[in-house]
């Protein structure tokens, strides 16, 4: 049945509210460049999103105001709402090959891999829309390690911990 045009808009949403989809303060998917996000004893800003999809599939990274590095919180639904926070490795000059890779002493293992487009918002380095490859590995352990290229450049590696909702509050 379709709406009505002078339907009133749904009423405001407490954003601090415990959300029916997760016990993070405020629904991580629905995070946008602005936001802050804080995780007890630190205090962080989102400076940009990346918003990627593949086929039908669909998930954020965002890039976080931190000093000494890159780092950004990927928020992805499969389908649970799983999250991860990463480091940039421009140390690393490896480029995503096998279905295995050491590295420092942890072998990880092929998880994912495709290519896919992506839509840049807020301040992320990258033009406002282009391609992407990607290659996911994760330990035994569950340490993440992770392969991007945007626009067929190079190889970006970096490594991550997943984190449990509940961990940060979004303001």
């Amino acid at each position: 049945q379709a709406q009505k045009k002078d339907t009133p808009p749904p009423p405001p949403q407490d954003p601090f509210a415990a959300s029916a989809t997760t016990d993070t303060a405020g629904d991580p998917r629905n995070i946008k460049a602005g936001d802050m996000i804080d995780w007890g004893n630190e205090r962080t800003w989102i400076r940009g999103t990346l918003r990627l999809s593949e086929g039908g599939y669909v998930w954020s990274e965002h890039f976080l105001e931190v000093e000494g590095g890159k780092r950004w919180l990927s928020v992805e639904e499969d389908p649970d709402v799983e999250l991860a926070l990463w480091t940039g490795r421009p140390d690393l000059t490896m480029v995503p090959q096998g279905k295995s890779i050491e590295l420092e002493g942890v072998t990880y293992k092929l998880e994912e891999k495709g290519s896919g487009s992506y839509r840049s918002e807020g301040t992320t380095g990258l033009k406002a829309e282009g391609g992407m490859d990607y290659a996911d590995y994760e330990s035994e352990d569950g340490q993440l390690l992770a392969f991007e290229r945007f626009d067929h450049g190079s190889w970006e590696v970096s490594t991550g911990t997943k984190v449990a909702p509940g961990t940060f509050t979004i303001f």
